[in-house]
């Protein structure tokens, strides 16, 4: 005889919701974009520069259209408005520049990188953002070992780009790979430059350690991930990535200290305290330059940079205000820019430095819009790591890991600026943008259109989670 109850324990548990498949390829194209941002240089040097070009524009015209046909919920009163004051003042200079073609072409990619991090921002969630940024980190570290690994067992020769083996020896600048993975040397991945290995290991370890204290599956395997990505830092040996990694470490536990503060004023001490040390160690790093220069195998000037600066700030002094127009990278087949400065026999695509490269490309207006957008970044992500999540008069909320992640990114933008332009594109203006714009959009984790889109497309409640 059949019987019939209503007690909970004869319900069949419900399967768990599964991601739409639609939005599980939205997140993967999302992870191509980030892996080609922090490549870089490695399609390039992969494929060539005209087929590199097709690639790039070629996804900002599929994200343009997967923006239109997703249609996510924008604020968009709630963009990075100084950010986009300096993408705005970057295409006005095509008026005055002195180099229209180049303005033009870095125009283009830094319209598509601005796109893709908008994008990217607009579609995926918190914890999605920095999923899909620990999965294209994973393909570039693992590719770059793969990479090196070839090249010492099968190529047995340095590399040139295009994968062309070159027995003879040239300059080192010129190899992709310069097969050094089983000796003392330094290596340089798939981007074929170590001073971007080691500022993208960096960030590996940054990311990989925040997923790993916020607990993400596979704690075992992510923890093998951040012992690779300290190997390639490590070997990497970038002077700028291992000051930008003592600049993480003090913004870290300087928030961790602040998350500790209980009473009114108790976090005002903290940041004396910390005022104190961080000018006491600039000044201290200023003075001792020549002695830590020489243990970590740089000379004194940075590698020539000095010289660099000088003649690029000297150029910029005959055009202060408006400079002589964008260009980011400089596009050496310009006659303007074509054996200007040489390295190693190379014509130099940057200034080595953010603030100068800017001062010379859009002048003090350009500079004061960077500054600008700096700043609102580095504010709002400071607050974002430090203040607990609130949005009603509950003040106990858990902390998360994952928000320390746009202050420590911040941390190294800033430092790595210092030495070189890269900032000024690829992963570093796409981070630049990205984080945020998400931020705006998104001020907690949980919070945000994005959040509110997959929990609707889910079939779950529209609950704020802390």
């Amino acid at each position: 005889m059949a019987v019939y109850t209503k007690h909970p324990a004869s319900t069949p548990p419900a399967a768990p919701v599964r991601e739409k498949t639609g939005h599980l390829m939205l997140r993967g194209w999302c992870i191509f974009v980030l892996f080609m941002a922090l490549s870089g240089t490695a399609w390039i040097n992969a494929i060539g520069q005209l087929p590199t070009a097709v690639v790039t524009i070629a996804g900002g015209v599929l994200s343009l259209g997967l923006w239109f046909a997703v249609r996510p919920p924008v604020q968009w009163r709630r963009l990075p408005w100084f950010t986009m004051a300096y993408v705005l003042w970057a295409a006005l200079s095509i008026i005055w520049s002195q180099w229209r073609e180049a303005t033009a072409l870095t125009l283009l990619l830094l319209g598509i990188t601005t796109l893709q991090a908008l994008f990217i921002g607009s579609v995926l969630t918190w914890r999605e953002v920095i999923r899909a940024t620990s999965a294209a980190l994973k393909w570039v570290l693992a590719l770059s070992l793969i990479f090196e690994l070839w090249v010492a067992l099968f190529v047995r020769v340095p590399l040139l780009p295009g994968f062309v083996p070159r027995t003879e020896p040239v300059d080192p600048i010129l190899y992709w790979s310069r097969n050094n993975l089983f000796d003392e040397g330094r290596i340089q991945g798939i981007m074929g430059n170590a001073n971007l290995l080691g500022p993208v290991a960096l960030l590996a370890i940054v990311v990989f350690a925040i997923r790993f204290a916020a607990g993400a599956a596979g704690r075992v395997l992510l923890g093998g991930w951040i012992v690779l990505a300290d190997y390639l830092f490590y070997r990497a040996a970038s002077a700028t990535a291992y000051v930008a990694a003592a600049a993480v470490v003090i913004v870290l536990v300087t928030v961790l200290l602040m998350r500790r503060a209980r009473r009114p004023g108790e976090r005002t001490r903290y940041y004396i305290g910390f005022a104190v040390v961080g000018l006491g160690g600039a000044a201290a790093f200023w003075l001792l330059r020549d002695t830590i220069f020489a243990a970590l195998g740089r000379s004194t000037d940075l590698t020539g940079r000095e010289m660099i600066w000088q003649a690029v700030l000297d150029r910029a002094m005959q055009r202060p205000v408006l400079g002589w127009g964008f260009s980011t990278p400089w596009i050496t087949s310009d006659p303007a820019f074509d054996g200007w400065i040489l390295d190693h026999g190379q014509s130099v695509m940057q200034a080595h430095n953010v603030w100068i490269d800017v001062f010379f490309q859009l002048g003090a207006i350009g500079v004061a819009l960077l500054a600008m957008a700096y700043l609102a970044y580095i504010w709002r992500s400071w607050f974002f790591a430090v203040d607990r999540p609130r949005w009603d008069l509950r003040a106990d909320r858990p902390y998360s890991p994952l928000t320390l992640l746009p202050t420590l990114v911040g941390a190294i933008l800033l430092v790595q600026g210092l030495a070189e332009s890269s900032p000024l594109l690829l992963w570093g203006w796409l981070f630049l943008v990205m984080l945020p714009f998400k931020m705006k959009q998104s001020p907690h984790i949980g919070e945000g259109a994005a959040e509110l889109r997959i929990a609707i497309e889910r079939g779950e409640l529209t609950t704020r989670a802390s």
